[in-house]
């Protein structure tokens, strides 16, 4: 593999995040609880980053509009997060013992979310095709095949990524940066962005 190689961009991917006033970063170690409990980190974690940002978000909803945007803010925020980590805790490779780390970032009409962990590069190469699958296809036909899919229970469903898209009209973003020298531990950084 050559050096030009060892660093995959998909989608719209994010080099350089902008500054923000408002973030918040967690980090959590694959291999500090087992899995089960991870899992009911993960829920807590993302809910309290929507009680987080909603706290910036009007409460009551306006004449002209009846939605309560503090809620909606925080429901989505919540759902998103807890997607995006529960792909970072699954695929993430514990022996490596490395972090797992969610940013959201707050801006005036943007919230962007990153999501970082290491895989095996086995792993990697299953989700790449995955994306690539994403990224070339009409995500309703998509999400109709992988429903099917995991009917079935032939293969992964990624059901979460493609509600984050299709429900929220995210716009994602994907980083694999080989790490050296003859490591097959891959850093994964995924971001979301959301318009608010």
């Amino acid at each position: 593999m050559t050096l030009s190689s060892k660093v995959q961009i998909f989608g719209e991917f994010l080099e350089k995040i902008p500054v923000s006033n408002e973030y918040l970063t967690l980090n959590f170690s694959p291999s500090s609880a087992a899995r089960k409990r991870r899992w009911e980190h993960n829920g807590i974690s993302a809910d309290f980053l929507g009680d987080y940002f909603a706290a910036f978000f009007p409460g009551n909803a306006s004449s002209e509009n009846k939605i309560n945007r503090k809620n909606t803010v925080k429901s989505i925020v919540s759902f998103i997060a807890n997607e995006l980590l529960e792909n970072a805790v699954k695929y993430s490779d514990r022996s490596a013992n490395l972090p797992i780390t969610i940013t959201l970032y707050l801006y005036e009409q943007e919230l962007i979310f990153q999501v970082t962990n290491y895989s095996q590069q086995t792993t990697v190469e299953k989700y790449q095709n995955f994306i690539r699958e994403l990224l070339n296809s009409d995500p309703d036909e998509l999400y109709t095949r992988q429903l099917e899919k995991t009917a079935m229970g032939t293969g992964e469903s990624n059901i979460g990524l493609l509600t984050i898209v299709n429900d929220y009209s995210a716009r994602l973003g994907w980083k694999f940066d080989h790490l050296p020298p003859d490591s097959t531990i891959v850093h994964v950084s995924v971001i979301a962005r959301f318009n608010i």
